[in-house]
This record gives structure tokens, sequence and C-alpha cells, in this order.
């Protein structure tokens, strides 16, 4: 049963960088898309990014493109978000899923494995 565990999430200031990481156990996440999501209260999860498992295929919500970066480091069993110029509205629990599919896009409906989340606070 895979498992997936985020780590990296702090408060940053505005304009700051964050790097979250997704380490993965129970099973090897190389065969895996692995998206990652974010939840502000009262809101679903909003699709940040994602990555195929070969990593040669990536995605990015309109919100963050050209500041998060998606990159997997499958001998590691690792995906991370790197998150530059950081802006208050990207406060939200950080939650990275996985599945065997493959292009599966940014909602989270298809995704099987979850993580419990990890907070990202920026101050202004």
């Amino acid at each position: 049963q895979l498992q997936l565990v985020e780590s990296g999430g702090g408060l940053v200031q505005s304009g700051g960088s964050l790097r979250l990481s997704c380490e993965a156990s129970g099973d090897t996440l190389e065969y895996h898309s692995v998206g990652w999501f974010r939840q502000t209260p009262g809101k679903e999860h909003e699709g940040v990014s994602c990555i195929s498992a070969s990593g040669g295929i990536t995605n990015y919500a309109d919100s963050v493109k050209g500041r998060f970066t998606i990159s997997r480091d499958n001998a590691k069993n690792t995906v991370y978000l790197q998150m530059n110029s950081l802006k208050p509205e990207d406060t939200a629990v950080y939650y990275c899923a996985a599945d065997l599919s493959e292009g599966l896009g940014l909602g989270p409906g298809p995704y099987e494995y979850w993580g419990q989340g990890t907070q990202v606070t920026v101050s202004s």
C-alpha cells in the first residue's frame, strides 16, 4: 500500500520560497503520476501541479505558472514542489496525491493515494 508524507511547509514572507517534498513508502512511486493540490477552509481541493511517472510531462495551474516547479527523483521515491515568489493567496494546506494512471491532470478525483498535507502560510 503506497503511503505519502508531505514535508517542507511553513511560514514565509511574501516573495519568499519553499520546497515541498512528497516522500512515498510501502511501494515504489516510479510508476505513479503525482499531483500537488491545495485546500483552504471551506473550499475544495485545487490542483496546483502534476507530473507524469517518467517526469517528462508536467502541468501547472495558471495561478502558479512561472513560480512553481514540480520535479521527481524516483531513486529517492520523492516528488518535489519548488515554490518561488510566494504570495499570500498561496496560503493553504498542500497535499500530494498519486495514482498509477497516466494523464490525470489537475482534477483531484482520479488520484487514489493521498498524503496528510503540510501547511503553507505566506505573510504579507
